[in-house]
């Protein structure tokens, strides 16, 4: 595949080599799944261990743990079946308008006394894509809209340079459409980590957002994602690089933008990770046909 000027300057931005595309009629391999992804640069590994100091995921307490399949990099695994996670009855009908409504009014837990206001979503409700990120930071809280620092304009140039985007007033193509959610609606105060309750409580909401949005593809970014959607204790590290799944939907598990800026060598990582996403999706929208 050609990058256009405009994808190969937003690749540049993030720090990436842009690689020479393959030559027309080229053949592709059948078992590469990440075809897109750029080769791994010579004696860095395929599939890397966590970085020195990478903190290890904790479910919170009572949710089972998933112990994921081994797989490569560029490799469909499974990580077999999530178990059904929990839900609540209050939220079970709910339409996108009233289950907004629903968490501006939560006060389940005691985020609620200190956010500005809750942050329930961004994206066109019927995305193809879906990328669940962790919890709302100060910018978040302050505009009611995940993923808006640093951190989501990074998030913006990797979407934009796989002609992907959040925008919700319908102009692009169904394929080119992403939804953006977090496991937690409410800021913790000074962006400290969640707690295990205020995931727990929080968690029915993002389910209901993924039933009504019923994704092609979901993009994990983060650990606190991951624990959230695989109920693994594994780090982010060890779970990137091959297909898991949730409620039988295709799920990536990629770095979050957050820890990208502060690790900037693990960009090309997450590109491998987008790329392979990018052709699951491909895949999915070819066994399911046109939406």
């Amino acid at each position: 595949m050609r990058w256009s000027e405009r994808q190969q300057a937003m690749l540049r931005q993030m720090g990436l080599r842009v690689w020479p595309a393959a030559l027309p009629g080229a053949a592709v391999a059948p078992e590469r799944t990440a075809a897109r992804a750029p080769r791994p640069q010579a004696g860095v590994s395929a599939n890397p261990a966590p970085a020195t100091g990478t903190p290890r995921a904790v479910p919170p307490a009572g949710m089972p743990r998933l112990a994921p399949t081994a797989g490569t990099v560029g490799t469909v695994g499974t990580a077999g079946e999530v178990p059904t996670p929990g839900a609540r009855a209050d939220l079970a009908g709910l339409d996108w308008d009233a289950l907004r409504q629903a968490v501006a009014n939560c006060r389940a837990c005691g985020l609620c006394a200190s956010r500005t206001q809750t942050v329930f979503g961004a994206g066109h409700p019927q995305a193809r894509w879906m990328v669940v990120g962790e919890a709302p930071g100060e910018a978040e809280d302050r505009q009611g809209e995940p993923f808006v620092g640093p951190a989501g304009q990074l998030l913006d140039r990797m979407l934009a340079a796989l002609a992907l985007t959040r925008s919700s007033d319908g102009a692009a193509a169904p394929a080119q459409r992403v939804y953006i959610a977090n496991t937690l609606k409410c800021r913790p105060p000074r962006n400290r980590n969640p707690s295990a309750e205020e995931m727990a409580l929080c968690e029915p909401f993002l389910v209901r957002q993924i039933e009504l949005l019923q994704p092609r593809l979901i993009l994990a970014m983060g650990r606190f994602a991951v624990q959230a959607l695989l109920r693994s204790d594994e780090p982010v590290g060890r779970l990137r690089g091959r297909v898991h799944r949730y409620q039988g939907v295709p799920l990536v598990v990629t770095y979050h933008p957050a820890y990208l800026l502060r690790n900037p060598a693990d960009k090309a990582r997450a590109w491998d990770d987008l790329c392979l996403a990018a052709q699951v999706a491909e895949d999915a929208a070819v066994a399911s046909g046109p939406a």
